[in-house]
């Protein structure tokens, strides 16, 4: 059955850093901005069920709307994510894949592994998983530990293998934005 939800084009992609582009997917209008009914419309797209959906698009709107808006702007009560301005909504206990401007550090990529992958040089066990989310917590950082761990635990859900692993091209997708594109064509075409 195919599915009925438009394959978003990239708001400005050529320009974009790769945190820009990890985001871009749910500007399902391509103005920039992201609204909790596109963050809903984009988790749906990728195969979430419709309570997952909603719940990440009320909190993830909810907590990185304030943190994206433009300097002077008030605060919407729409709650909109500027995708120019997501470095602002980086958070603390994450594996440092993304530096302070939304680049890509390929050496702490790397780092996943080589610290994290011990069963497989290229993928994690849910173990391994779990261990590296530990070790990069941050004393006292509570939100920054419910954030990765969220987006970790997605992320796994989404992309296991049969095997339980989730695989290094999958994580790689995930920070440089194609994932979601990649989720959301194998769904159109199921």
């Amino acid at each position: 059955m195919a599915s009925s939800f438009p394959l978003a084009e990239s708001y400005g992609e050529i320009q974009q850093t790769v945190l820009q582009k990890h985001v871009a997917f749910f500007d399902r209008n391509h103005d920039g901005l992201i609204y909790p009914w596109e963050t809903f419309t984009g988790f749906r797209a990728i195969g979430c069920g419709i309570q997952l959906s909603l719940i990440s698009a009320i909190l993830i709107n909810f907590v990185v709307s304030s943190k994206t808006r433009t300097q002077g702007k008030l605060p919407s009560i729409l709650f909109p994510v500027e995708i120019a301005n997501i470095h602002r909504a980086v958070h603390g206990s994450d594996s440092g894949v993304y530096d302070s401007e939304g680049r890509f550090v390929p050496s702490k990529f790397e780092e996943i592994f080589t610290k994290h992958a011990r069963t497989h040089s290229s993928a994690l066990t849910s173990d391994e998983l779990r261990e590296m989310l530990k070790s990069n917590r941050e004393t006292g950082d509570y939100i920054g530990w419910a954030a990765s761990w969220t987006e970790w635990q997605m992320l796994y859900y989404l992309c296991k293998d049969r095997k339980g692993l989730l695989p290094k091209g999958k994580i790689h997708a995930i920070y440089d934005g194609s994932l979601f594109r990649e989720l959301h064509e194998e769904i159109r075409v199921q």
